[in-house]
């Protein structure tokens, strides 16, 4: 069974741009758009900085860095969620005052293998909700990955002292 779990930050889209290495063995320079939490542009500079100067050797420049387009990030533990998605959801309220039904958008980054995989986590996530939803559009990404805040650097840390 594949666990998934939502998390709500300011994200950051960063395009990062080098020379990569092909599979015929030629260097071609390729632009990538990355994600990472941050709780500002400087910030989300250093972080995708430290983050990639780990993949790549040699030098790379960040071209962008903008303020992602969605509220949460949906992540899945999945082995084949390989691709990210933006989907487009729409809430279902009704003014009390006109009975009429009225829709807010709010957009999300899942995490998922396939188009139907990110409409199945989706729908994971949100029912555990009782929001009344309908989800507008899901369409896949250029975004090669998500860096969380802490991700893998999490350690058991003891206090130095025990009082």
């Amino acid at each position: 069974m594949t666990t998934m779990r939502s998390r709500t930050a300011i994200w950051f889209e960063c395009k990062i741009q080098y020379e990569k290495t092909m599979e015929d063995g030629l260097q071609k320079k390729v632009t990538e758009t990355y994600t990472t939490d941050a709780l500002s542009f400087t910030e989300a500079e250093q972080r995708i900085m430290e983050e990639m100067s780990s993949y790549i050797s040699g030098e790379f420049d960040i071209k962008d860095i903008k303020i992602a387009p969605y509220k949460e990030i949906f992540f899945s533990d999945a082995d084949s969620a390989d691709r990210w998605y933006k989907a487009k959801l729409q809430f279902i309220t009704i003014d009390e005052k006109t009975a009429k039904e009225k829709r807010s958008s709010v957009n999300y980054l899942v995490n998922a293998g396939t188009l139907n995989g990110a409409v199945k986590n989706i729908d994971e996530v949100m029912g555990g909700t009782m929001i009344d939803y309908v989800i507008a559009s899901v369409a896949e990404t250029q975004i090669m990955d998500v860096y969380e805040y802490g991700k893998d650097k999490q350690t058991d840390e003891k206090p130095e002292y025990e009082q």
